[in-house]
């Protein structure tokens, strides 16, 4: 009869954790990310000129330290500090495999030059 209280408890005390756990990363954990990840938070595209597309993104990043928050292959990514500082945007990686990447004159931002001619140009703000 002790043995089956003993198990009883146990059981009880395991369920117990159990929910608690599944409550705590249901309803306390979300909106947090990993460290050295980031998230597209908003993302509008505006397509009202002929040949012409805008979109702007906004990106939600939890970097590490000396990072923050750019662009690494076309997606929001964390970078070393110093891309930023000195504003060398091509040193990220921020166009695809097959784009070649190119400053802007201003350095306010780079453009990512497709093999078919096609370019797109990120500024920075």
């Amino acid at each position: 009869m002790q043995h089956l209280r003993v198990a009883w408890a146990l059981a009880g005390a395991a369920l117990g954790f159990f929910l608690l756990f599944w409550i705590q990363a249901h309803f306390f954990g979300e909106g947090q990310l990993v460290a050295g990840t980031c998230e597209i938070v908003t993302l509008d595209r505006d397509s009202s000129q002929p040949r012409r597309t805008i979109a702007r993104q906004t990106a939600r990043c939890a970097c590490r330290k000396g990072q923050i928050a750019g662009t690494t292959r076309a997606s929001p990514a964390c970078v070393d500090v110093h891309i930023v500082k000195t504003r060398q945007w091509c040193e990220m990686m921020p166009c695809l495999d097959d784009e070649g990447c190119d400053l802007l004159v201003n350095r306010t931002g780079w453009t990512c030059a497709q093999p078919g001619g096609r370019v797109k140009t990120t500024t920075v703000s």
